[in-house]
Order: C-alpha cells, then structure tokens, then sequence
C-alpha cells in the first residue's frame, strides 16, 4: 500500500492535483482541468487528468462520490497518515547524549 502513495506522490502533477483537492474538496474532472490550467499552466487533456486521478484513487489518497451524472473527487489523508506515523509515530523521550571525550590540546614544539 505504501508503494502506491510513493508512486502517486512521485509525480509533480498528481502533487499539484492533490494540492488542489487541499485548497477546495469535491470538485469534478472539469473542474481540477481548470484549476490546473489557470493555476499551472498546465494544459493536460481531460483523458491525462483523469489517468492522474485513477493512480491517486488506487493509492488511496483520493475517493470519488457520484451525485447525479456528476462524479466528485475527494482527498483522503489517510495513507498519508499511515506513512507518518510509521516513521514519525509515538514520540519517545529523547536520551541524554553521551558526552564527547575532549580532544587533547595539541603540543606546540
């Protein structure tokens, strides 16, 4: 599962999609197109940015709802909070460093 989140997150533009969903939740296909143009500059066809949307909805860090004939995706952190809390999990208290052994001061002839 964590292979996938690396995956998805590889790509600066599945990046920029997620920070899109960040700034503004539930938005359609057309809308994230639109954001990425006028925010980016980047102009993806509607079928690359769907393609984007799939690798993030398979890792898990995007779900999809349908009202109507509308399809909207959502961000899902929770990948994301697994990973951090595999690495970063229960603070443990830190352990006093071992003091360094002074380097003799150097002879002079």
């Amino acid at each position: 599962m964590a292979d996938d989140v690396f995956k998805a997150l590889a790509d600066p533009t599945r990046r920029r999609i997620l920070d899109e969903l960040t700034d503004r939740n539930g938005q359609t296909l057309f809308e994230i197109c639109g954001r990425l143009v006028t925010r980016h500059g980047l102009g993806l066809s509607r079928q690359a940015v769907s393609q984007h949307l799939a690798v993030l909805e398979a890792a898990g860090l995007v779900s999809t709802r349908r009202e109507g004939r509308y399809k909207f995706h959502d961000l899902d952190t929770a990948p994301l909070e697994h990973i951090v809390t595999r690495w970063l999990g229960a603070k443990t208290p830190k352990t006093a460093k071992t003091p360094r052994t002074p380097k003799p001061p150097e002879s002079t002839p």
